[in-house]
């Protein structure tokens, strides 16, 4: 990363455009932008946010050196006034989001921008690709914490990655959706996400015996022995192995923190038989950790089978969010300043009703009902819309504009919050184990029917009546 200018990270047409911006005029122009996804990956019911830390950081570095500056003029399609502005280029806008660790909604702007045409439009790449990436891992992780219905699950994806910044940064949002910890040890060093491991078969195969090699490990590491039990055969020699190695090294010395760890197999049914050896033995509290191509489906299937995991490791699956590796995030351009400085709105128009965009700067509120404390619902207002919590308020389908609910009993919260005011960062991002637990408390908030892994019940997304009009306004139009 320090190799090269993350500046450069950019779609070379976002720099086109800007060249064209600055001869039109239009750099000056405040323009608006949201940053928001279509769909829930693997059809789930919601979506975890993540990334905000890396986008304020590369926000605070944006600059183009005089090599990135020859680069493009060798081009011979910038003009030089252009290539001069870049040269002084900084961000001087406004950056409104959701915080990392909410479970947000297709359609409803995790990020908006508020800031010059060229501005806006140069960090439209790096904004993207940092937040889709991340709110892809943390939504999967999510999903796979809840599957394991309360037991730890380990992140062990980094040798599947796509890439370094791939292993690094996805073990951070794997974090904030739930992991308990990392293979990962540059994640821990930078991240503080616990990194932890066990053995490697080759470990084993290094000795003579499965058993010499389970001993001198015990001994090596005594306070957290995780012995490897498939090298040889699962059930015959690893698990009788590690009772012994348990047995004459640690249990003498007071220690009963140790697991054994299944790779390979039929892994409900190893475990049971396991399980029953251990217990047998008078290991009740030694833990047996899974591993293998695991996922949220399986993961839910063992537990529907009884198995007896307490720790599952989960690794390609998650590091690239397998089934559904494409978070699908868009950044669209929502309002322009005029030079009055009223907003007008701007809407993008399909043929699929589904890219029709939501016009206008926009708040995001979400509701909760004050008995239970679950989320009610989330209504998209406009910026200078305000909506209190000691009144009824009504929502309505804005695709079925006849179904309405009034809410009485409720509590009311913004979504967004400033984190750049005119350039200037005025955000402090929390600890990552402050996110982490914010996730989980967010996410216990959903009912459970918007939980489920198919067929989700769709958690409503409304638009207040000011704002369809304005967007019903500008499709008449």
């Amino acid at each position: 990363m320090n190799e090269w200018n993350v500046s450069m990270l950019c779609d070379f047409y976002e720099l086109t455009m800007g060249n064209g911006y600055f001869k039109n005029g239009f750099y000056k122009k405040t323009t608006y932008f949201d940053m928001f996804f279509r769909t829930v990956p693997d059809g789930g019911g919601f979506a975890i946010a993540a990334g905000l830390e890396q986008i304020i950081k590369y926000i605070k570095q944006l600059h183009f050196t005089e090599d990135d500056i020859a680069f493009l003029r060798a081009k011979n399609i910038f003009d030089e006034e252009f290539l001069n502005y870049l040269r002084n280029f900084r961000f001087s806008g406004d950056i409104y989001a959701i915080p990392e660790g909410t479970p947000v909604f297709p359609n409803e702007p995790i990020i908006t921008v508020k800031a010059p045409a060229i501005e806006a439009q140069l960090i439209e790449t790096y904004l993207l690709l940092t937040i889709n990436h991340q709110s892809l891992i943390a939504t999967k992780a999510n999903r796979i914490v809840r599957a394991a219905q309360g037991r730890p699950v380990l992140e062990f994806g980094s040798r599947r990655a796509q890439g370094a910044d791939g292993a690094l940064i996805g073990a951070r949002a794997a974090y904030i959706g739930g992991c308990t910890g990392t293979a990962c040890t540059l994640a821990d060093e930078l991240y503080n996400v616990p990194a932890g491991g066990t053995m490697a078969h080759s470990w084993i195969q290094m000795f003579d015996t499965e058993y010499e090699a389970f001993k001198t490990y015990c001994e090596i590491y005594p306070d957290n022995a995780t012995l490897l039990v498939d090298t040889y055969n699962t059930l015959k020699s690893g698990v009788p192995n590690a009772i012994r190695a348990f047995k004459e090294v640690l249990l003498p010395k007071g220690i009963k923190n140790f697991a054994i760890r299944l790779d390979s197999g039929d892994i409900s049914y190893l475990s049971k038989k396991a399980r029953k050896m251990l217990d047998d033995a008078g290991l009740k509290e030694c833990k047996i950790v899974a591993s293998n191509s695991l996922d949220e489906h399986l993961i839910r299937d063992l537990m529907m089978q009884g198995a007896k995991i307490d720790i599952f490791g989960v690794g390609e699956r998650l590091i690239t969010a397998k089934s559904a590796p494409v978070f699908g995030g868009v950044y669209k351009l929502v309002a322009v300043e005029n030079s009055n400085g009223e907003i007008i709105p701007k809407i993008k128009v399909s043929e699929n009703t589904a890219k029709i965009t939501n016009p206008h700067f926009k708040k995001v509120y979400r509701y909760y009902d004050k008995e239970s404390g679950k989320a009610l619902a989330d209504e998209l207002c406009l910026y200078d819309e305000t909506v209190h919590g000691e009144q009824p308020h009504t929502v309505f389908d804005p695709n079925a504009t006849w179904k309405t609910k009034t809410l009485t009993n409720f509590n009311v919260r913004e979504l967004q919050v400033p984190v750049f005011k005119d350039g200037e960062c005025i955000y402090t991002s929390p600890k990552l184990k402050e996110i982490r637990d914010y996730c989980a408390e967010q996410v216990e908030m959903l009912w459970d029917e918007v939980k489920r892994f198919e067929n989700p019940h769709t958690y409503y997304v409304d638009l207040s009546e000011k704002l369809w009009n304005v967007k019903h306004t500008l499709l008449m139009q």
